[in-house]
């Protein structure tokens, strides 16, 4: 199962040249399955990739009571990766203070804010998310019924304001694969506390993707396969073999 993931991991990185040499990467490290099957893709691609890199894990600690991210430390420490945990105010700040009815927007937007802060502190110079395939897919419908317009995130974005890269190497990794590693390795996978996880516009599409594939099945290939093929701004390949 790894060695799958790995296989789509090293052909996305190598399709956007995602990793330069002597890259230092911080990987956004929430505790979910993605996140934490990124992490392992990483660490263990590190050892062999020809092109050297430097890898970090960090954890946003959002302020919810009772959360526990010792076991993250601990898979951290046996794959030889250095884990930081950021302690922020994200949860009193979305749902004690502002009381935000739609909070998921305005709560990526501040993690990832706070995730960049956290990379360049630590000297990193990319930052790696754990979006996957599905995501991609999700995001694409998403801003098709909500916007009206054919957009997604980019595979390689570069924030120049923070000169920082942000970099999503599992994108061409299918969620059920990514569910099938946590489940079989195991992964110290921790539940997301967050009274809006299940109920937003996202899971809602999510079902919907899911539906839809099943009575036509390979539709989220195509649809993926579609922003590549037009391509969206920022999906064009550079295809960079090593």
């Amino acid at each position: 199962m790894l060695q799958k993931v790995l296989s789509f991991t090293r052909r996305c990185i190598e399709d956007y040249d995602m990793i330069a040499p002597n890259d230092r990467i911080a990987a956004g490290v929430s505790g979910g399955k993605d996140s934490l099957t990124m992490l392992l893709a990483l660490a263990n691609l590190k050892r062999f990739y020809p092109v050297p890199f430097e890898l970090e894990a960090v954890t946003l600690d959002m302020g919810f009571e009772g959360m526990d991210f010792s076991p993250i430390t601990v898979l951290c420490d046996e794959l030889g990766i250095h884990h930081t945990v950021i302690k922020t105010q994200l949860k009193e700040i979305i749902f004690d203070v502002r009381r935000e009815e739609n909070p998921c927007s305005l709560c990526a937007k501040m993690r990832r804010g706070a995730l960049h802060d956290a990379a360049i502190s630590i000297g990193c110079n990319k930052c790696a998310l754990g979006h996957h395939h599905d995501d991609a897919v999700e995001t694409l419908m998403l801003s098709l019924f909500y916007e009206g317009r054919i957009g997604c995130f980019r595979p390689v974005t570069y924030l120049d304001r923070k000169n920082i890269t942000l970099i999503r190497p599992m994108l061409y990794t299918p969620e059920r694969l990514i569910r099938s590693l946590a489940n079989g390795y195991p992964l110290p996978v921790i539940k997301n506390p967050c009274p809006a996880d299940g109920n937003s516009k996202r899971q809602k599409m999510k079902d919907l993707v899911k539906m839809l594939d099943k009575q036509n099945p390979g539709l989220r290939e195509r649809l993926f396969g579609a922003m590549q093929r037009l391509p969206l701004e920022g999906w064009e390949k550079t295809d960079i073999r090593r």
